[in-house]
């Protein structure tokens, strides 16, 4: 059975971590004198209140976790923390309806970047900064956050390794699952960091470097500003965004051996990583092409208009420093399979996941030489791996599943009224976690506040998906689930 007494602890104590997260919002909005103090004193007593009662509730909880309860309690923590984490938006006025404070948290957390705000700089900073959080907390997520710093957890660490990490072939820096997490957490540190500095010697104030660095090293794409990192009309911020972003979509066990351990050989001989690279710079080329004969775009404004959005597209980030929706409609085209493919397993980013397409190539390579050879023995290997047959039926029921909860989205929001291109590029974007979509209603720098409610509702559990990867959400609500061992 199910250990809810276990979860109910380790939500507790995830409780306190929302809490803190906000003790440090409410300084920034002390620091600044403004009117969202009252709403950050109230959320924190709250989530206070509702920590205290869950760690009550579970007091007596071991600290083993089975598969069931490591897949329950993630699902669940994203759920509780958007609930939560919309508190401020709501009691502070600035988002008075629920639906869309919640939107824009579970957003935040899945580091999707999609927001129903028209006009973000009327906030406040401590609630521009919260929106910041979210996005690189949830960055390499919560529960795996909570892998790295609380003990509690260690009984079934890995088990919440398995629910939460992104990617289909799991791989560890260390033996142990909390050594690797917290190796992990410090190449995030360090991007996060490395791009503060970077963005702030670019000529950001620190507010706005601070804000700009965990969106970008999240591949969350919120940002202080309506009109993105296009506000400052700057190259040098432009090509320094462009790489944080790159490197935030790409392994981070491999960024870390390359750059701690020195192993960058490793780091370009990995079939994803060059997958990756490839489909940017074809993309890049394409798009610029089209800019440059359509748009009439110069050779240096193309080149960095299209490597922006094509890296913002494939890692998942959606901040963008130009409107492609002023663009021709085949550069959509090339920024809607950016928004698909995604960028590496083991990062920020979302999507299908490049090394997924490394799996999926080789399985039709090899099924068209069986054809020529059906007695041949064809295994599928990535970078030395070799996928078993299992893997290979998981990829395509994976597969199966992102395309088919993606139509269903599509079907669902064409009954409400949205057009087309717009429907199909918004349930991308969800099951992608991308952000921005295209379209003749919503643009890439519009936002997606003329959405039913039942839409967003919709598109929250869409982006949970998305992140969570699908299979940890959906497994809980199937019958075998809920049975007894």
């Amino acid at each position: 059975m199910i250990n809810f007494k276990l979860i109910f602890k380790v939500l507790g104590q995830l409780m306190f971590l929302e809490a803190i997260m906000m003790l440090v919002c409410l300084g920034m909005a002390l620091f600044y004198g403004e009117d969202d103090v009252m709403a950050f004193l109230i959320s924190i007593a709250i989530v206070m209140l509702f920590g205290l009662l869950l760690k009550y509730k579970g007091r007596s909880a071991g600290t083993s976790m089975s598969r069931r309860d490591a897949y329950l309690l993630v699902t669940v923590t994203w759920v509780v923390f958007s609930l939560f984490g919309a508190l401020p938006f709501v009691i502070s006025g600035y988002i008075p309806d629920y639906t869309d404070a919640y939107f824009e948290t579970m957003s935040g957390f899945t580091t999707t970047g999609a927001t129903i705000i028209d006009d973000v700089e009327c906030f406040p900073h401590g609630l521009i900064f919260w929106r910041s959080m979210t996005q690189w907390i949830g960055g390499l997520g919560i529960a795996f956050f909570t892998i790295a710093i609380i003990p509690s957890l260690v009984g079934g660490s890995m088990r919440v390794f398995s629910a939460e990490s992104v990617g289909p072939i799991k791989s560890k820096v260390h033996p142990r699952v909390s050594s690797s997490a917290k190796s992990i957490w410090l190449v995030y540190l360090m991007l996060t960091v490395g791009c503060l500095v970077s963005l702030y010697l670019c000529g950001m104030n620190v507010f706005d470097s601070l804000n700009y660095s965990m969106s970008l090293t999240a591949t969350g794409g919120f940002a202080p500003y309506n009109d993105s990192t296009g506000h400052f009309h700057s190259a040098a911020i432009d090509y320094t965004s462009i790489v944080f972003m790159f490197l935030s979509g790409t392994n981070f066990t491999l960024l870390y051996l390359a750059f701690f351990k020195r192993k960058i050989r490793n780091l370009f001989s990995n079939s994803e990583f060059k997958l990756y690279l490839f489909v940017v710079a074809c993309a890049t080329l394409g798009i610029m092409y089209f800019l440059m004969t359509c748009n009439d775009y110069s050779l240096t404004r193309a080149f960095r208009s299209s490597l922006f959005q094509v890296v913002s597209f494939i890692t998942t980030t959606g901040l963008f420093n130009d409107d492609a929706g002023k663009w021709h409609h085949i550069t959509w085209v090339i920024l809607s399979i950016c928004m698909f493919i995604g960028a590496c397993a083991g990062s920020t980013s979302g999507g299908f996941k490049s090394v997924r397409g490394v799996m999926l190539l080789k399985i039709v390579r090899n099924e068209l030489r069986r054809i020529l050879h059906p007695k041949a023995v064809l295994p599928v290997r990535v970078n030395g791996n070799i996928v078993n047959t299992s893997g290979q039926v998981t990829l395509l029921v994976f597969f199966a599943l992102y395309m088919a909860l993606c139509i269903f989205a599509y079907f669902c929001l064409i009954c409400m009224g949205v057009d087309s291109t717009n429907s199909i590029t918004i349930a991308l974007s969800c099951a992608s976690n991308v952000g921005p979509t295209l379209g003749l209603e919503i643009g890439p720098t519009v936002s997606w506040n003329i959405l039913p409610g039942v839409g967003k509702w919709i598109c929250s559990i869409l982006m949970l998906m998305g992140r969570l990867e699908i299979f940890t959400v959906v497994v809980i609500f199937t019958r075998d689930f809920w049975k007894d061992n």
